[in-house]
């Protein structure tokens, strides 16, 4: 999944921008559908190495990187956090084990912070905050679209 992830954004996915204003950024569903058992150390060292493969063909220098190593980091917090029960959390994130309204809800956060993260860090100014905040919602919004049907379409299980 790894690989395939990386070569849709790079070849596909990272060609296409609409007005500047929304990048679809796949690639972070590698970080949500990593496993829940997982070490954590685990999670953070293949976030890590995702966002440096996308920063190397990006030429972008570590802003992936490290957007994708804080999602990494914060994603048990945002997981326990959406998950109210202990039933309802599966040891894998995706949507075929979960019902769509959660795997909504935490694609939707887990990609919104990543993007606002990326984009701020990115323009490193907070003089354009409204036009980066419009960017950072369109791309999420969009990027989530992207996510959820990979979900229906490529990663069932």
């Amino acid at each position: 999944m790894f690989i395939l992830l990386v070569l849709a954004q790079v070849l596909i996915l990272s060609q296409v921008q609409f007005s500047g204003f929304f990048n679809p950024y796949i690639y972070v569903l590698f970080v949500l559908l990593f496993p829940i058992s997982s070490p954590r150390w685990a999670a953070l060292v293949f976030a890590f190495l995702l966002g440096f493969v996308i920063d190397v063909f990006s030429n972008t220098l570590g802003v992936h990187s490290a957007a994708t190593v804080f999602i990494a980091y914060i994603r048990p917090f945002v997981f326990r956090l959406i998950s109210n029960r202990e039933d309802d959390r599966s040891d894998y994130p995706g949507l075929s084990q979960n019902n769509p309204g959660w795997f909504i809800t935490y694609a939707l956060s887990m990609v919104l912070i990543h993007h606002f993260i990326l984009f701020y860090l990115e323009v490193y100014t907070f003089s354009h905050f409204f036009s980066t905040l419009f960017r950072v919602v369109l791309s999420t919004f969009f990027s989530v679209i992207v996510i959820t049907l990979s979900q229906f379409l490529v990663f069932k299980e």
